[in-house]
């Protein structure tokens, strides 16, 4: 019974989590849809959409809206902001907000200790057993989330790093060609995707809304925790400063950001036999040494048992 309710409750959060990223994504794709269409959002009736609403929209959404603001208003700025921060840096995995993010922390913290407990309540360890079971799922339940947020921001930051000397190359082409620099960087939105790619497209879209392109390129710095990135969007906005052409500054770039590449291969293909090591010691010499001293070891055993 109790791997049963076990179950249940990660698959109906599991399920829970899908939804609302579901909803989340199909919400930003109609906006986004609209906002380039130029069309207007279908908008019905009042009576028509509380009619045709489910009951998790009629009534469990706005109990958790307002859950969520009033929780908002106890939350610490400060934490708030360090959260938001963490979130950029991962990609706001499932659209989270701080809020989210922390409701979802302190559900863990609550979960997790309640089934190590009655996982070692099932194992029969006794109290103390309990009890420790009971501490390493409360601090399990406190480490995930922040470790899992930095797996994804690591994660893209490799990503980023990999899309660099593309992204840097589609950029020198499109300006050689004649094209403006926020052309270019629209061009290039358009013939690639990732992560460069998804924070270029979201500097356009804060562009269209009114900031200057100095902020719309420092926000991407503030996301994307890679030196090179920085670098890169430094230059340009160094050379913006100063006038100088556009197409010189990003081949400059480009050939330092292969050559750090071509380093960064080097570097790891001087790890490798350090790190083909271990598993020779671990496994192969065992096995060649049970397959070559093997036979003679059984012949010297038979004959000194004769």
């Amino acid at each position: 019974m109790i791997y049963f309710t076990f179950f249940l409750s990660v698959s109906l959060l599991i399920y829970g989590l899908y939804l609302i990223k579901d909803e989340k994504s199909s919400y930003m794709k109609n906006r986004m849809s609209a906002f380039v269409s130029g069309v207007k959002e279908q908008t019905e009736p009042e009576a028509e959409k509380s009619s045709h609403a489910s009951l998790y929209e009629r009534i469990v959404k706005p109990l958790v809206n307002d859950f969520k603001r009033s929780f908002k208003k106890k939350m610490p700025g400060e934490k708030e902001a360090k959260i938001e921060t963490k979130l950029l840096l991962a990609g706001s995995p499932f659209g989270m907000t701080p809020v989210d993010f922390r409701l979802l922390q302190i559900s863990i913290m609550l979960l997790f200790p309640l089934l190590a407990g009655a996982y070692g309540a099932l194992l029969q360890t006794g109290y103390a057993g309990i009890f420790l079971f009971f501490i390493v799922g409360l601090g399990a339940g406190a480490v995930l989330p922040h470790y899992y947020l930095n797996l994804k921001k690591k994660a893209r930051n490799r990503s980023a790093l990999k899309e660099l000397p593309d992204i840097l190359d589609l950029l020198t082409v499109s300006l050689e060609a004649g094209l403006g620099f926020d052309s270019a960087v629209s061009k290039v939105v358009s013939k690639k995707d990732g992560v460069l790619s998804a924070e270029f497209h979201r500097s356009l879209e804060e562009l269209r809304l009114g900031r200057t392109r100095r902020e719309a390129l420092s926000g991407i710095k503030l996301r994307v925790e890679v030196e090179e990135v920085r670098a890169f969007i430094s230059s340009i906005l160094q050379a913006e400063k100063l006038g100088i052409g556009m197409v010189q500054v990003l081949r400059v770039q480009s050939n330092e950001v292969r050559e750090r590449r071509r380093q960064r291969a080097e570097e790891e293909a001087m790890k490798a036999p350090v790190k083909m090591l271990f598993p020779l010691v671990l496994f192969i010499f065992p096995s060649l040494f049970i397959v070559l001293l093997g036979p003679a070891l059984i012949q010297f055993i038979e004959t000194f048992s004769k």
